[in-house]
């Protein structure tokens, strides 16, 4: 991985055809724009993170996570595009000046194909999540491989115009955490960073924005004050949820880390941080609404 020095950083339109080759991009340089507001949270840094050195991170999921410092967090979003509920995501991250990943779905990407450029113009890192949702360690081995390439096929069609299962951004999430050691050494061998959690707001459970956040907030604390957070943008209490939790993390001295794949070429080895995971509580069997 290859940490890039800090500063407040500002989403800035891009072309369709290469948002995802800029986010690459920014993770090998700096950013030279400054945002536009000077007390918003911003983006602190840009975290490269390479399949050959970490395949696999999330302590929910896997002994490792990324290196990341205290008051580190790296903000991602399942389940979406969905229009009803990710622009005001959008919205409140763009305010703020942050950048996230969003672990998109492929049939919806399909259905709504700006607003998945629409994500990617504004500077965040796009990553699948299949094409329907399935818990894919319960159905067949083939049907568990289909729905990771039309989920990356849908995702590349709405953002390039092509087909393709060779992910712009190789990072991809099982749905339900549901993973098997097959569809791990395949993903592996194609190069493919499979991302867990080191918390969430298990926001799949009906809750009001001001009980989702004492939630995550205390979450957060029990995590050490850092990690790779999940929350579902299609959620209408999270959409509602995510202003105050970037104005929280703001005013308790968090950094938001933008995560971007590693570009093509030798990398320096570096060792994720492995360290004991908290006890999961049961990852969501399906949160797509």
């Amino acid at each position: 991985m290859i940490n890039v020095s800090r500063s407040k950083s500002t989403p800035r339109p891009i072309s369709l055809g290469l948002a995802l080759v800029a986010a690459v991009i920014w993770g090998q340089a700096a950013h030279a724009a400054t945002c536009p507001r000077k007390d918003a949270l911003g983006t602190s840094r840009i975290l490269s993170v390479d399949a050959a050195t970490t395949p696999r991170v999330g302590l929910k999921s896997f002994p490792q996570t990324l290196p990341l410092e205290d008051h580190e967090v790296v903000l991602t979003f399942d389940d979406g595009p969905w229009p009803a509920t990710t622009p005001k995501v959008l919205a409140a991250l763009a305010r703020e000046c942050v950048h996230a990943t969003f672990f998109l779905i492929g049939k919806p990407a399909s259905e709504h194909p700006e607003l998945v450029r629409r994500i990617a113009a504004e500077g965040h890192t796009v990553g699948t999540h299949s094409w329907t949702h399935p818990i894919l360690s319960q159905i067949k081995p083939e049907d568990a491989v289909d729905q990771i390439d039309h989920g990356i096929s849908a995702v590349e069609m709405a953002l390039h115009g092509t087909a393709t299962t060779t992910p712009s951004t190789p990072f991809f999430r099982f749905p339900g955490f549901a993973s098997t050691p097959a569809t791990l050494d395949l993903l592996q061998s194609r190069g493919i960073v499979v991302f867990g959690a080191d918390l969430w707001a298990s926001d799949w459970n009906p809750m009001t924005p001001a009980e989702e956040l004492k939630l995550l907030t205390g979450r957060l604390t029990e995590a050490g004050n850092r990690g790779i957070i999940l929350l579902h943008d299609p959620q209408k209490h999270t959409a509602d949820m995510v202003p105050a939790f970037l104005q929280y993390l703001k005013d308790n001295h968090y950094h938001v880390v933008h995560l971007v794949p590693a570009a093509a070429g030798p990398k320096p080895e570096v060792k994720p941080e492995v360290k004991p995971g908290p006890k999961a509580d049961a990852a969501p069997a399906k949160a797509t609404p």
